[in-house]
Formats: structure tokens, C-alpha cells, sequence
């Protein structure tokens, strides 16, 4: 039988989801005994100790979960100002992004998006038709000028993704405040903030723009901060009409009862919370300092990552530091490339991340096939 054939033709566009190279799959390659993997952007010091305490209080596995998640959906959405009308639930807030593409876009559609971004979105508009309107970063971050002008009578949503993935940059507020006004009212915004406890002070608050600009849907997670990513639980704001619609599409019980709790316990945990961000901020502060003194390029990180130009292949490097048993990213697979995307990890993990780029940065320079 001809799969491809029967095939909508979108899915035929399409390429299965690359997650990257996990501890294993990196032990048996190069049959490595200690793996640093810095690769995901997970959370290096583990999982939220309530988040763990509260699954383990669960009892009722036969049990379907609850799934309004009432509690869960307050605790959300109170401290912003919001209701529980204001708030949906994801399987990861993934699939949040593909409840909004399933629900507003369609074919003929065209959806304004930064290049490169978070692989996702053009993947969600291809899979429903729409065609995705990329336009390069500048300088490494979105270029919000460039979006409005590529805006046209058949643009049904915009995305901004802050801070971005892969470069972990984020936008100037000021800068997308003037985009949000400016953006014609019955385009919708997507913002797209997994990493927003990681960003600095001065930053765009996605949620005030769900207050002040009908038509705006935002999404976090769990994933990162919080310790949570196999546990699957994201989250997303919006106004009441926007958010009853996507009830509509969302799969029933799409959040399993460990996930809410987890949730819940990782709401309380203002412990793991705060000590993760200070973890984070003089990881990226060291990192920062010790690519300049290796000569390295990065991108001013607003994330729990980094974004490094190499002066080789990505994929050759990404190579080379896999033989030294520490996992990054590969820009080449992110659509950028002579980059690595690499994770904030533990002091020690971080400063032997530098001892092998030292190690290794004379041979790629004397090889450097692209200027550094």
C-alpha cells in the first residue's frame, strides 16, 4: 500500500520531529562511560521536589483525571489578573500551539514567523495548509519591522517566540509594544514565552498584551524551569472567545492527573524556583565571560541557553564535543548554521563545557572553513 499517497499532501512536506541526541544514544555511539548532555535546555538540577512529592501522592491511576482542572486553572491564572475562562491546559504547551493552528488556520492562510525559530510553528502551518511566512532575525532577534511589513490581507496570525529558540534572544518591549498596536486587530498574535522566568527585569510581559490586545494567545511551560519536561504540562492565556474555541479541539484528558499535580507542587516550590534562576543567571554570566576570553561569539542569552558561533561546521563540532561526552545542539539542524545551541548547566558542568571548547577550538580554527 502507497502510505504517501493517501497522504494529505501537507503531511507529505513534513519531517518527523528531531528531538537530538539523548545520554544513551551518545553512550553507545562513541561508548562513553559519563555523559554531560546540554542539549535540551532541561532543567540541569533535576525536578521541583514538591512537583515529585505531589505525584507521588497519587492513588487513583484507574481513575480519569479530572479534566477541567478547575484548581490547577486558578492557581494559574489569579496571580495574573485572569480566570480560569482565561486559561487552557496542554499536553506540553506544544500541543497548545497546535490546538491555535487547528482551530484558526487554514488553508490559504498565512502565518508572519521569524527565521529561524522554534521548528514547530512553520511545521504547524504547513501540516494545516497555511504557508508560513518566514522573515530573517536581525542581529539575532526578531525583526518586528520586517513582520509588520510582511504582513498582508492574508495573514491570519503572527508569532513571536520570546525569547527565541534557537538564540535565546528577546525582543526590546518598547519595540513590541509598537509592533502589538500596529498589527491589524484581526490578525492574531501568538506569543510563545517557555522561557520567560529566565528573562531579565525589563522584558516583554506576554500576559499584559492577553489584558490590552483581543486576539492574543500565550503560552508557557513547565518543561523548563521547573524541572517537568517528561511530565508534559504546559499552559496557555488568552482572552474568554479565543480560549473557548480552542477548548473545542483539545483532546480530552490531554493532561494525565501526575502532570496536574506536578503542576500544582511546582507552584508551591518558591525554593527550587528562585535557587534554579540564580543557578541560571551565574552559569550564563560565567559562560558569557569565558566565550569572549575564548574569542566565541554568543548571542546576549534571555534563556537558560546559549547560542555559540563555531568556527567549523556545526554538525563538526557538535561531533567533536560528542566524542568529550558532552551533548549540545547542532545549529544545522535548527536553521542555524555554524551554531551551538547550548544549554546553562551546573558550574561544573559549564566549566568543563569550556575546558573542551579550548581544547578543541585550535584544530577548528586551523580548519575553519567559515570566518569565526
Amino acid at each position: 500500500m502507497d502510505y504517501v499517497s493517501l497522504a494529505r499532501p501537507p503531511v507529505r512536506l513534513l519531517h518527523p520531529y528531531s528531538a537530538g541526541t539523548t545520554i544513551e544514544g551518545a553512550k553507545r555511539r562513541f561508548d562513553l562511560a559519563r555523559v554531560i548532555k546540554l542539549s535540551s535546555n532541561e532543567n540541569p538540577r533535576g525536578s521541583s521536589p514538591k512537583a515529585l512529592a505531589a505525584m507521588a501522592t497519587l492513588t487513583d491511576a484507574h481513575l480519569y483525571a479530572d479534566d477541567d482542572h478547575r484548581e490547577l486553572r486558578a492557581r494559574l491564572s489569579e496571580p495574573h489578573g485572569l480566570r480560569i475562562e482565561n486559561t487552557i491546559l496542554g499536553h506540553g504547551s506544544n500541543e497548545i500551539l497546535l490546538m491555535f493552528f487547528l482551530t484558526f488556520v487554514g488553508p490559504g492562510d498565512e502565518v508572519v514567523m521569524a527565521d529561524p525559530t522554534f521548528s514547530l510553528f512553520p511545521a504547524d502551518a504547513i501540516e494545516t495548509g497555511a504557508t508560513p511566512v518566514r522573515v530573517p532575525l536581525r542581529d539575532g532577534v526578531h525583526d518586528l519591522d520586517a513582520m509588520l511589513a510582511a504582513v498582508t490581507p492574508r495573514t491570519k496570525a503572527a508569532i513571536v517566540c520570546d525569547p527565541n529558540n534557537p538564540t535565546a534572544t528577546c525582543v526590546d518591549p518598547e519595540a513590541f509594544s509598537r509592533f502589538a498596536s500596529e498589527l491589524p486587530p484581526d490578525v492574531l498574535l501568538f506569543i510563545d514565552q517557555a522561557y520567560r522566568e529566565y528573562m531579565p527585569a525589563k522584558s516583554v510581559e506576554g500576559i499584559d498584551y492577553v489584558k490590552s490586545r483581543r486576539g492574543t494567545l500565550v503560552t508557557r511551560t513547565m518543561s523548563k524551569l521547573y524541572g517537568l519536561a517528561s511530565v508534559r504540562f504546559g499552559y496557555g492565556f488568552g482572552d474568554e472567545g479565543m480560549i473557548d474555541l480552542l477548548q473545542r479541539v483539545r483532546v480530552p484528558f490531554n493532561v494525565s492527573s501526575p502532570a496536574a499535580l506536578a503542576a500544582l507542587g511546582a507552584l508551591d516550590d518558591d525554593a527550587f524556583r528562585t535557587a534554579t534562576i540564580a543557578m541560571n543567571d551565574e552559569g550564563k554570566a560565567y559562560l558569557s565571560a569565558e566565550l569572549r576570553r575564548l574569542g566565541m561569539f554568543a548571542y546576549p542569552s534571555a534563556a537558560n541557553f546559549v547560542a555559540v558561533r563555531v568556527p567549523v561546521a556545526a554538525e563538526a563540532a557538535y561531533t567533536d564535543l560528542l566524542r568529550r561526552g558532552i551533548v549540545v545542539r547542532s545549529g544545522d539542524q535548527l536553521g542555524l548554521p555554524n551554531f551551538l545551541r547550548i544549554t546553562i548547566g551546573l558550574p561544573e558542568e559549564n566549566r568543563e563545557l569550556i575546558a573542551a571548547l579550548e581544547a578543541e577550538l585550535p584544530a577548528w580554527r586551523e580548519r575553519a572553513p567559515v570566518p569565526a
